[in-house]
Order: structure tokens, then sequence, then C-alpha cells
């Protein structure tokens, strides 16, 4: 089996995903694989292109930072808006800075749907957006209600796709730095992959959170995507109709992106639910029966990992669950000693759950670049009208 690096070079593939390339390109699943498998090489050209411009980037940002009450608000809508989700407690509990902060995460559909209840404080604000195509309704308009409703608004747009409706907005904007990512982020399969982890690594870089671990999550990755295939297919491709993903703190958002890889590749065949190990045993708990799957991303926060290894204990002794998986640094990889941080690890953790997903999907004879050919959900999201706010 081939690793992402073996791609990255120009070494054409026989498998991908443990799948002969031409049973991929038959099945309609190529570009989703190689999507996948490809990810720990665009990360490492993603932090090349983060470093190359380091010094405009720190300046702009420092400038914005330092003004009083400033608030930072990471938008996106569906996948993207996790990645606000796994960056803002993250930098609530580590960011350095001599000056308030308040990091927020609100997606694009809630805030255009309310914008009042979101902007309605008029504080400076630096809004960070995420955007594979930005073309989806929500996008433009929340950038736009931003700029109507705040006195002092600034953009960092971090987006795959330069000829996009965002990407257009933020060159014809004086407040606006945007990052274009590296092409080969801009998924051309249905579901978001490269795009979602591509641009929470360069966010989480340019808020100077670029750890040494970094290089180690790449490797890591490398060794998900060449590796440990087989030992995932044989729980994916088991027979199950549920899957419940839980995550605390930075692994929230995650567990939220590992249930709609699930539920989007497998074109809704199978039910995905999302929660916090201490959020499940308030209802949720209740849907697991023995055709569920449990994932539990175990945070290396210490304190954290107590509660989630409680919740791991209470579910194997009670049995229920189909089958249990436990992602952690150490189930993953025994012999690393180093801790990561969470929201770094949540990169190794969501490449398995795409895999999962993707493998799922496969086996359930869905074509997984275009799981709704019929048209009811759509790469780019379609149907939104946008209406005028006063």
């Amino acid at each position: 089996m081939v690793s992402s690096k073996d791609t990255a070079i120009g070494i054409e593939p026989q498998s991908l995903l443990g799948i002969d390339v031409g049973d991929l390109k038959l099945r309609g699943a190529l570009s989703t694989a190689e999507e996948i498998a490809q990810q720990p090489a665009v990360w490492r050209e993603v932090l090349a292109q983060v470093r190359l411009n380091r010094a405009s980037i720190d300046s702009w940002l420092d400038d914005r930072l330092s003004l009083p009450r400033v608030q930072v608000l990471f938008c996106g809508a569906g996948t993207s808006a996790f990645i606000g989700d796994t960056l803002a407690p993250w930098l609530r509990k580590d960011f350095e800075s001599t000056n308030p902060i308040s990091f927020e995460s609100v997606s694009t559909t809630s805030l255009v749907a309310s914008p009042q209840q979101y902007l309605g404080d008029d504080r400076p604000t630096l809004m960070v957006s995420f955007a594979r195509s930005g073309d989806s309704p929500e996008s433009v308009a929340a950038v736009e209600l931003a700029d109507s409703m705040l006195s002092d608004c600034s953009h960092l747009i971090i987006t795959c796709n330069p000829n996009g409706k965002l990407a257009d907005y933020a060159e014809r904007s004086t407040k606006s730095l945007i990052l274009h990512l590296p092409e080969r982020t801009n998924d051309r399969g249905f579901a978001m992959t490269s795009s979602y982890t591509s641009m929470l690594v360069a966010c989480a870089s340019v808020f100077g959170r670029e750890a040494a671990a970094m290089e180690a999550v790449c490797s890591m990755a490398d060794n998900v995507i060449s590796e440990r295939v087989p030992d995932i297919a044989r729980v994916a491709q088991g027979e199950f109709d549920r899957l419940v993903v839980l995550g605390a703190g930075a692994l929230e958002g995650t567990a939220q992106e590992f249930a709609l890889k699930c539920i989007e590749l497998a074109a809704g065949k199978l039910v995905g639910i999302s929660n916090t190990p201490l959020g499940l045993r308030h209802g949720p708990k209740i849907v697991i029966t023995s055709e569920t799957v449990v994932v539990l991303l175990v945070s290396n926060d210490p304190y954290t990992q107590q509660y989630d290894r409680d919740l791991l204990d209470e579910l194997r002794s009670e049995g229920k669950a189909g089958s249990i998986i436990e992602l952690s640094s150490k189930s993953l990889f025994p012999d690393y000693y180093e801790t990561i941080e969470d929201a770094w690890m949540s990169l190794v953790y969501i490449v398995y759950g795409q895999i999962f997903a993707f493998l799922k999907s496969y086996s359930l004879g869905v074509l997984v670049d275009s799981p709704c050919p019929s048209g009811e959900v759509n790469r780019v999201v379609q149907g939104v009208t946008i209406y005028p706010f006063s």
C-alpha cells in the first residue's frame, strides 16, 4: 500500500486506501481517495506557505489583535464551521497576548439567519472566514452583514478557491487579508477532506500555534493512511447502521465532522450523531444498540481524559454497543511519548474518520465522489435565498 508521500513526489500509485486505482475509477471514488491520502503532504505545503509569508501576516494580524475589546469570530458553513469549533476553545486556553481577546466560533448558517444575536455588540472584530469554494450563499452574506453592522471589522479569508465569490469580496476590501491555499486543497469530490484539514492547519499556524509536533502529526497521519486501513476496514465494512462519535473541548468539533463525513459519504444510509463524553449520558446514550459503532476521541489533556476513560469503561462494561473504537495517542501510537495538543491531534483523528467513512460508503456501493447524484444535496450549497437585513 502506498502512502501520501509517494503521491506527493509524482509516483503513480497502484492502490489508494487499500483499493486498486482502476477499481476506484470504475466505482466513482478516485478523487475522494486521492484527497484523503494526500493530506500530510498538503499540510506541509500549507505550513511552508504560512512560513514564507510570516512577516506580513504577523504585521497585519498584530495590528488587529492589539485593539481593545477585540473579538475574533471563526465563521464557516457545515464542515467549515467545525474548524472554528476546534480552534476557538484551544486558542481561548493557550493564546498568548497581553491584550484580552475573545475567540468565538459561529457558523455562517446561524449568523446569517440571526445576525443581531451575533453582531449586536459593536466592538472591534476580526472575522476569520473558512470556505472551500467561497461560493456558498452564506459565505459572502456573513461578511457583508459584519461590515454593515460593525463599525470596525477586518477579515481574514482562508479559502481553497481563488476564483470564488468570497475571494473576490476580499480582494475588493481594504480591510481584508486573504490566504489562497494550494490548488489541490480544493477538493474535487463531494465531501470536504483536504480542504477542511488544510484550512485548520493554516489558521492554527497563522495564530502562532505552529507547534513542533506538527511534523509528528504529519508522520502519524501518514502511518494511518499507509498502515491502518485494514484495521479500519474491519469495523467500517461491518453490519451497522448507527454511529456515535464523542469528543470534548477542541475535539468536539472533530467529533461533529467525523459523524458528518460518515452521513455524507454513506448517502444517508448510516445515521450518525456526535456529542461530548459527558453529554452522552444526558439522553443521547439511548440510541446505542448492537447495531451501533461508538467512536471516542480521547483527549491528551490529563484532566479531560479522566472523563473520556470513565465513559469508555462504562460502555465496555455495559456491552450494548456493537463496536467501541478508542482513538487516542496511546491506542494508535503506543511508542510515542510526547504529548500533542488536541487541536493538532484532531488532524490524525479526522483522517481516520475520513477513511472510515470512505470505506463504509464504498462497501455500501455508494458513488463516493458523488453520493447524492439526484441533487438534493450539492457540493456547493444551492437553493438559499439571502434576505436584506436592516
